[in-house]
């Protein structure tokens, strides 16, 4: 409450805010402890997968004795015990046409930490529908990448991204999403809080094999098919 611009205010507004994060595993581990953490009123954690063991090297909001147990639950119960004065809605359904509208209505931010393109381009398309900002992250290895889409303010996630990858199994240490998320969190408490520079307009691509980071101007694209229409105008 001490950074400049923050304030009584500031931390009013986030815990008013509604915030929905799409996947609660290694991305939403650290993006949803951070928000908890940062006293974000009310959480929305969408997630229809359970907790296997493949996970625990990067999905630190699980543990050995959640084996099994639903992702979503997993979640609440370790956001409580970060802070037991938020409010934490489970979803355990998967993303489609038909329920994103509903699924994301309270949301006044959307935070992607997918690994599935399909559902990431629904969740595009609905957050250009409601005027609100997507913070999208994805990571390889030891490399990820951020950017905050706010359409017509910037491009959208296809105009970056036009086709998803082939679906495939993919390397991921654990210290890679622990940045990334960290990352996303912060561009989420700047948004709420209204403080700092939030990443429009730009890709940034942290490679954690030599610690660079870089960042890459994005252009929206007149012929996209999710938001070209806009950038028409």
């Amino acid at each position: 409450m001490t950074i400049d611009g923050w304030a009584d205010d500031g931390q009013e507004k986030l815990s008013m805010a509604t915030v929905f994060v799409a996947g609660a595993g290694g991305l939403g581990s650290p993006v949803l402890l951070y928000l908890a953490a940062a006293g974000v009123g009310n959480i929305v954690v969408c997630d229809m997968d359970v907790v296997d063991i493949s996970n625990l090297n990067r999905q630190i909001l699980h543990g050995d004795s959640r084996l099994h147990i639903d992702k979503a639950v997993s979640a609440k119960i370790t956001l409580h015990y970060i802070n037991p004065e938020i409010q934490v809605k489970i979803i355990q359904e998967e993303i489609t046409r038909n329920n994103v509208h509903q699924l994301t209505a309270e949301a006044k931010i959307i935070v992607d930490c997918l690994d599935n393109f399909a559902a990431r381009y629904l969740l595009m398309e609905e957050a250009i529908r409601r005027d609100i900002p997507l913070v999208h992250g994805s990571v390889w290895g030891m490399e990820g990448r951020v950017s905050l889409f706010h359409v017509p303010e910037t491009p959208c996630l296809k105009c970056v991204f036009p086709a998803a990858p082939p679906k495939e199994q993919f390397p991921i240490v654990g210290a890679t999403v622990g940045v990334i998320g960290s990352l996303q969190a912060l561009e989420v408490i700047k948004f709420l809080t209204q403080t700092g520079d939030l990443m429009k307009n730009t890709l940034l691509v942290w490679d954690g094999s030599n610690n660079s980071f870089n960042k890459f101007k994005i252009y929206a694209r007149k012929d996209c098919p999710i938001c070209g229409y806009l950038h028409k105008k």
